[in-house]
């Protein structure tokens, strides 16, 4: 047997698997803190009860299937989290007064991968307030995560924003579904010439893509029936509500990964990481009778924070030659060492890869 795991899959060993849990529980720790309570869904259900819950998703295109041999019926492995949440908010706990704030932290599996992101195997961690999408529910939701990210040592972080319904918003009914559909796609490519061949008065959207306070002054400006307004001022109140936490830019066309995204969506990066680390928004969960209810919340990405070892603490392992008495060991572990005993009279600190070792009753570095 060789060992080897099928493609897109792996296996997080020491001391990165150590440093995936505390990442986990600094973010769900500071999530706690604000009020949102932690769940935690099932890895499969049914597929069309998953597929069904978000508006506007794109269904289960990156689920895995397969047919439960219980029910008959098509399971579905999440490739996402928000939905199950959403499942949760609109059955479970639709007796619940709104909004609810819950968190989660949990394994998510794609059927394929991509050749900038590869892993098919990830684990995703976030937060989701239902119930309301309005300014101050976004507002919280955007500085939980910087929080979060803060908690788990994560430095240089970025935040670009983006309007997912934003051309829906401005053409109207002035274009068919066929011609608004290209023209998300040419905008999300920034293609100008294809802008220009289905209607030019886009184009400036292409030009308003940039740091945060310069970009929203060019939106305002392309604005002129005041159709945005009332977006832009609430984009400009979450903004000024963490400037300084994280650099800001804006880019009003982005719909890459915002498929189900209503009014606002926000992509998290930071310095080191390989891609993105956690993307948010406002979105809609449909109801089993088809209410409607609003959401805004976020999903962190741990892969990419922990590959770029981000936050990561140092390994410090206390080597206790053989016979070193219980108690002993006990009070250095209430202190927050890491103690591992010797079993043997020959063992050493270098085979149990320690870092300080306990001589004349005191830890000293190797």
């Amino acid at each position: 047997m060789s060992g080897l795991l099928p493609e897109g899959f792996h296996d997080r060993l020491p001391p990165a698997a150590d440093a995936a849990s505390r990442l986990e529980s600094r973010v769900l720790g500071v999530a706690r803190g604000y009020g949102y309570e932690q769940v935690d869904p099932p890895l499969a259900e049914f597929a069309d009860e998953l597929s069904a819950r978000l508006k506007a998703a794109s269904g289960l295109r990156d689920a895995v299937r397969f047919v439960d041999p219980v029910s008959q019926r098509t399971l579905a492995i999440r490739p996402d989290l928000t939905a199950q949440i959403g499942r949760i908010a609109a059955t479970r706990m639709a007796h619940h007064p709104r909004p609810v704030r819950l968190s989660y932290a949990g394994p998510v599996m794609k059927l394929s991968a991509s050749e900038l992101d590869p892993l098919r195997a990830t684990r995703q961690i976030g937060a989701e307030l239902i119930g309301l999408d309005t300014v101050a529910a976004a507002t919280e939701i955007v500085r939980v995560a910087i929080e979060a990210l803060q908690a788990a040592g994560v430095q240089g972080i970025a935040l670009d924003f983006t309007l997912p319904d934003l051309v829906d918003c401005l053409a109207s009914d002035s274009l068919t579904p066929a011609q608004l559909a290209t023209l998300r796609e040419r905008l999300d490519a920034k293609d100008a010439a294809g802008v220009a061949a289905i209607d030019p008065r886009y184009l400036p959207l292409i030009e308003a893509a940039g740091p945060f306070d310069a970009a929203i002054e060019r939106l305002r400006a392309i604005d002129a029936g005041k159709a945005l307004a009332t977006r832009l001022d609430g984009l400009a109140e979450i903004a000024a509500s963490i400037r300084g936490q994280a650099a800001l830019t804006l880019d009003p066309t982005e719909r890459h990964g915002f498929e189900y995204q209503s009014w606002l969506g926000f992509s998290l990066f930071a310095h080191g990481a390989r891609a993105e680390i956690g993307r948010g928004g406002t979105y809609t969960i449909l109801h089993g009778n088809g209410r409607e209810e609003t959401a805004v919340g976020f999903s962190l990405f741990a892969d990419p924070i922990l590959d770029a070892a981000i936050g990561a603490d140092e390994r410090r392992r206390l080597f206790l030659p053989f016979g070193t008495p219980p108690g002993i060991g006990a009070g250095l572990r209430a202190e927050g060492w890491v103690t591992v005993a010797a079993l043997e009279e020959d063992d050493t600190p270098e085979a149990q890869l320690c870092t300080h070792v306990l001589r004349d009753g005191a830890p000293q570095a190797i």
